[in-house]
This record gives C-alpha cells, sequence and structure tokens, in this order.
C-alpha cells in the first residue's frame, strides 16, 4: 500500500528470479502497444520448473481469432523451450479496452496494480489510483458464479491427469482471490500472497477457513484430483458466489 491509502503495483523486473530471464527475453515483441509480466515471476517468488509464466498483450486493436491462435502457439513454445517454467499463459486485450471505463475496476485495476511493464508504453500510467474498495471487489471478483459453471463444463469433458492439474490450479486460485476480495475493503489493503489470502479469509470467516487452506494448497500444487475440484465447484464455490453477491452487490454487465 502506499502512504495515500492506494495500492501500490507489484512487481518489477529486476525481481525476477535467474532462472526465468531466458523466457523473458524470448517474448517477441512486434505488433504489440505493450506486453506486461503478472503473477510470480516478476513478484519474485516463482520456483523453477514449478511455476508457470504468465502475460499480458496488449494490441492497438481488438484482439481476433487468429491473435487467439498465434497467442496458443507462443504458450506452446515458451512451455516447450524453457525447462523453467510448468506452462504459460497468455492472455490478449486490445489497448482501448484496457483504458475503458467498463473495465476500470477490473481490467484496468489489473494493468495498473497487478502487471510489470515489460514492452512498449505503459498502460498503467493512464490509469488511477485503485484502492481496496467495495466496487473494487465486485468489478473484479464479483464473477465466481458464471467461473463455476465453465470449470464444471470443462470437468466433464477432461481426459488427462494434467488437463485435471491444470483446471485444478487455475479454479482454485479464482476461488482463494475471490474468498480475499470478499474480506479485503474490512481489512483495507492488498495482498497476492495465497496462503496469506487464505489465511486472512479465514480470519472473518472461520466456518470455511480450513476450505479456503485446502483452496490455497491446490492453487500452489494442483494437488488433490477431483475430490479437491468438487470441493470448489459444489460446495466453496457456490456458497462463496452467494455471499460475495450478497455482500458487495453485482457486478456490472460485460456484454
Amino acid at each position: 500500500m502506499r502512504p495515500d491509502g492506494t495500492i501500490a503495483r507489484e512487481g518489477g523486473l529486476d525481481r525476477i528470479q535467474a532462472p526465468f530471464a531466458p523466457v523473458v527475453a524470448a517474448f517477441p515483441a512486434e505488433a504489440l502497444h505493450s506486453a506486461y509480466l503478472y503473477g510470480s515471476v516478476p513478484r519474485g517468488t516463482a520456483r523453477p520448473g514449478r511455476s508457470d509464466l504468465d502475460l499480458l498483450l496488449a494490441l492497438h486493436r481488438a484482439p481476433d481469432a487468429q491473435d487467439h491462435a498465434r497467442a496458443r502457439e507462443l504458450e506452446s513454445g515458451l512451455d516447450r523451450d524453457f525447462a523453467q517454467i510448468d506452462g504459460a499463459g497468455v492472455l490478449l486485450a486490445g489497448a482501448a479496452e484496457l483504458l475503458s471505463e467498463r473495465e476500470r475496476h477490473d481490467l484496468g485495476w489489473f494493468v495498473a496494480c497487478l502487471c510489470t511493464p515489460l514492452l512498449g508504453a505503459d498502460l498503467g500510467a493512464l490509469l488511477p489510483g485503485y484502492r481496496p474498495t467495495s466496487l473494487l471487489a465486485r468489478e473484479s471478483n464479483g464473477d465466481l458464479a458464471e467461473a463455476l459453471e465453465r470449470w464444471r463444463t470443462r470437468a466433464a469433458g477432461l481426459t488427462t491427469d494434467a488437463g485435471l492439474r491444470t483446471l485444478l490450479r487455475g479454479a482454485a486460485r479464482k476461488t482463494v482471490r475471490t474468498g480475499f476480495s470478499l474480506v479485503m475493503p474490512r481489512w483495507q489493503g492488498w495482498t497476492s500472497d495465497l496462503e496469506e489470502s487464505a489465511e486472512i479469509f479465514g480470519a472473518h470467516y472461520p466456518r470455511y477457513a480450513a476450505r479456503m487452506r485446502e483452496a490455497a494448497e491446490a492453487a500452489r500444487y494442483g494437488d488433490g484430483g477431483t475430490a479437491r475440484l468438487t470441493m470448489l465447484t459444489e460446495e466453496l464455490g457456490p456458497w462463496l458466489a452467494a455471499e460475495h453477491l450478497r455482500v458487495h452487490g453485482a457486478r456490472s454487465p460485460r456484454t
């Protein structure tokens, strides 16, 4: 947190551990407005061979199907060529969308506070300071109910243990972050540390503290299989989505 009460931007290129430097250097710079790292690599907490690499590409225009296909190719190439990472994730968005009023407290906040500039002009410089408010909680993490439906659909079509682990890690991360955002305005601060987020949540909702710790563990390691995924999609997740809606209200429509 900054002295004025706004959330400080996390991460920095100087925090990237040596094993991940070649991965970052391999990133292509053409045809982009700007590129950003986010997650454990720019925070300096990544574990070689266990952590994934997360990238946001801001394009000069809205991404199309060809752009998304190229992003998937980039993910596969990074994962194939660098043993330091356990998968890569590439998000695409148009620069205008990232700066739009509709996305001000979701993608805009994400760029301004959670993304580390890698290439190009930093869009975060054009965005306001953010405070840990109910508005931020609602707009950034008020979509868990929709995510639950997507996870159930994906789970029904899983055919490999690797696919299950990837889905479990992603679902668990989203669950823990939603749990933290539920109590963030009361805590009046910000953290991206999932274990810390689970503990902060548990202090306010002790009945669900143990389940949220399980979610934090799954987010880190992807362990627990279908039993833990079911816990997230059918037990903790539905309750959390309803409680988030009760406390912070409905998220603004995105269509």
